[in-house]
């Protein structure tokens, strides 16, 4: 590329505009040519090709990574970085190009951006404050003194704060002389290559493509794509990436490394699925990410109603392939609680289908008529026994009645006791009643032993770690339960569930902070999940930042949990009557199913006859919230109160 010029272009956030204007004058200090936009152009076909010829002509991009970036979802930089990313693909591996500079301790993973920039190590410069270390490393690299480096430059040391007076002169020659020689064998201003090393045996299962020629079909390729995942998980010695995870590639044109990378995993199954009737030709092959060559490839013609038997022979043949000891018996555990009549596992993927493609609780009708329907054509049918109980759980908690929740409740219990009479070791039995017992009958002892049952039967499963670690750290267990949810995270990185539910057990421990950037990660993810917004507001409140927490709050105004939030947050503002509005709406909205968030507003205003009486009646209605209670910083302020010792005597917490 003989026209490609020495300029730098630095791209930034409008929020940090300070910041990179004090990194643009420190390197124009030094000579060298920065393209730096300030907001002279705004959009149109004269931006846009003014900056894709910037970024195609010049020596380095710089990006200027910060919270600020993170949190946006949209912005012009969002295309600068993704234009230039696109011009990597068309590098030397050795050509160094990309030069990311974070303003503050925004973490590599939470930082939504493009993979090239998570291959090289990023420069911190708090604030925008810019080293003579860092302009000579750009020099280096912008005239190709250093282009052999495949990575950018290293964080420069932060500068030590001003040293006493009385620190000895042998003291400063010794510190000095460490400097010096840390400088010299580690060269922190220089790149370094990260490897790609991801754990043994770890794989991810990509949507199968429908072959069968009708669109209508795709439901059954990606629940058998999904059953199969589901049978990798049930070997002990894999690490099998989750499904929301490895589904979010569906449809894009995904190199294996990228992917492979995103869910550090190293290899991948992919394949097609072409079904004629009650026939199906199922084809795969297990490729080595790291190496991009060929494991192992298989076509199966199978009736459905050999399809146990199918994901037990895929999976031992992939376990082989990967050179995995196997334990125990595979066909045991992969055809636990199935069906070999076809019909009833056709309806059991179309409920699946319906459950992963829900909006909003008022599609999860489907869900249920579907997994009724595979129920009744088998009755011993215990995966779609327990899955039914599950999606009961979840229409039970967004009831807008005590009512209809107890309704639920109840239905979701007796399916979920049915399940565990078919099959007493199956994971997903155990996970449905600790769900129920949780959230509707309120036996936290159950509750308990139920989780820890399903996470000894399914440790590698994604939910299972997610429900449970959420669980214990409400429970009081918060290193357990930040432990599992952060391992949930591992297995299924871009769920925005694993992220969410890590959020909450960070709450739940008091570590704002950490909550913040977990619901921030949620949000990147799933801009539209309002809760994201309520409950990092609440978060923001912890850690006392009042107008963080309203600015999340407000971002989703209809929606209950904002009410609630707003509720709170006004009141400590000095809005009392914007306070009052809210949890007006909020009652309105909700009814007496709110009886356990009313109780936490009315204890944050100081009320505390108001809540108690409050909590009373939500133990009287078995509200769900009540699991909350042991651990709610909400409520601190009642835990001296003999009425709320009572109701927490009442509640029979596990110790």
């Amino acid at each position: 590329m003989s026209g490609i010029s020495h300029a730098v272009f630095l791209s930034y956030a409008s929020q940090d505009a300070e910041a990179a204007q004090k990194i643009c004058e420190a390197l124009r200090a030094a000579g060298i040519e920065v393209f730096l936009d300030q907001s002279e152009l705004r959009g149109g076909d004269a931006w846009d090709q003014k900056i894709r010829r910037e970024i195609q002509d010049c020596a380095l991009f710089i990006p200027v990574i910060s919270a600020n970036t993170a949190s946006r979802h949209e912005g012009y930089f969002r295309l600068e970085w993704d234009l230039a990313d696109q011009r990597t693909h068309m590098m030397a591996r050795n050509r160094a190009f990309i030069v990311p500079v974070c303003l503050d301790a925004t973490p590599d993973a939470g930082a939504d951006v493009p993979e090239s920039f998570q291959r090289v190590q990023w420069t911190r410069l708090p604030r925008g404050d810019t080293p003579p270390e860092f302009v000579r490393r750009i020099q280096q690299l912008r005239s190709g003194e250093a282009s052999s480096s495949p990575t950018a430059a290293r964080g420069v040391p932060a500068v030590a704060s001003r040293t006493s007076s009385r620190l000895k002169p042998a003291w400063v020659a010794v510190a000095l002389a460490a400097v010096a020689a840390y400088c010299i064998v580690e060269k922190p201003w220089v790149a370094k290559s990260v490897a790609f090393a991801p754990p043994q045996h770890s794989i991810a299962v990509l949507p199968f493509v429908n072959m069968s020629g009708d669109k209508e079909q795709e439901y059954f390729s990606d629940g058998l794509t999904e059953e199969l995942l589901n049978s990798l998980a049930e070997i002990n010695e894999l690490q099998v990436a989750g499904h929301t995870s490895a589904f979010s590639f569906k449809g894009k044109d995904t190199d294996i490394g990228t992917i492979a990378r995103k869910l550090n995993v190293g290899a991948v199954l992919e394949g097609s699925v072409r079904r004629s009737g009650n026939t199906v030709r199922v084809t795969t092959q297990l490729i080595n990410a790291v190496t991009g060559f060929h494991l192992w490839s298989h076509t199966y013609d199978r009736d459905l109603g050999d399809v146990l038997k199918l994901q037990t022979e895929i999976a031992t043949a992939v376990a082989g392939a990967l050179k995995v000891t196997l334990l125990g018996d595979v066909a045991a555990k992969v055809e636990l609680g199935g069906t070999r009549n076809p019909a009833a596992f056709d309806a059991y993927l179309r409920g699946a289908k319906a459950v992963s493609s829900i909006r909003d609780t008022k599609d999860l009708p489907a869900a249920i008529a579907a997994y009724t329907e595979a129920i009744r054509l088998d009755p011993n049918y215990a995966l779609a026994v327990a899955a039914r109980s599950l999606v009961l759980t979840g229409v039970a908690l967004e009831a807008e009645t005590a009512a209809a929740a107890r309704e639920g409740f109840d239905k979701a219990q007796a399916d979920a006791r049915q399940a565990l009479a078919l099959a007493p070791d199956l994971a997903q039995a155990h996970l449905a009643l600790a769900a129920v017992a949780e959230n509707g009958t309120l036996d936290f002892t159950q509750a308990s032993e139920a989780y820890e049952r399903a996470l000894a039967l399914a440790p590698g499963n994604a939910e299972v770690l997610r429900l449970s670690g959420a669980f214990e750290a409400l429970m009081g267990h918060f290193d357990a339960g930040v432990a599992a949810a952060r391992r949930a995270g591992v297995l299924d990185p871009l769920a925005r569930q694993s992220h969410s539910l890590l959020g909450r057990a960070l709450y739940v421990a008091r570590r704002y902070e950490e909550a913040v950037a977990a619901f921030a990660e949620v949000i990147s993810l799933a801009p539209d999940f309002k809760s994201a917004y309520a409950e990092q507001g609440l978060a923001y409140y912890g850690l006392g930042d009042l107008q963080r927490a309203r600015a999340s709050c407000e971002t989703s105004p209809g929606y209950w949990g904002s009410q609630w939030c707003l509720a709170v947050i006004y009141d400590k503002l000095g809005r009392h009557a914007d306070a009052e509005a809210e949890l007006a709406k909020l009652k309105a909205a909700v009814s007496d199913a709110g009886a356990y968030q009313y109780a936490t507003v009315y204890a944050q205003w100081g009320q505390r006859a108001k809540a108690l009486e409050w909590l009373e009646t939500a133990l009287r209605l078995c509200d769900p919230g009540l699991g909350n209670l042991k651990t709610d910083s909400l409520l601190d302020s009642l835990r001296q109160e003999p009425r709320f010792q009572a109701i927490e005597r009442e509640l029979k917490f596990p110790s």
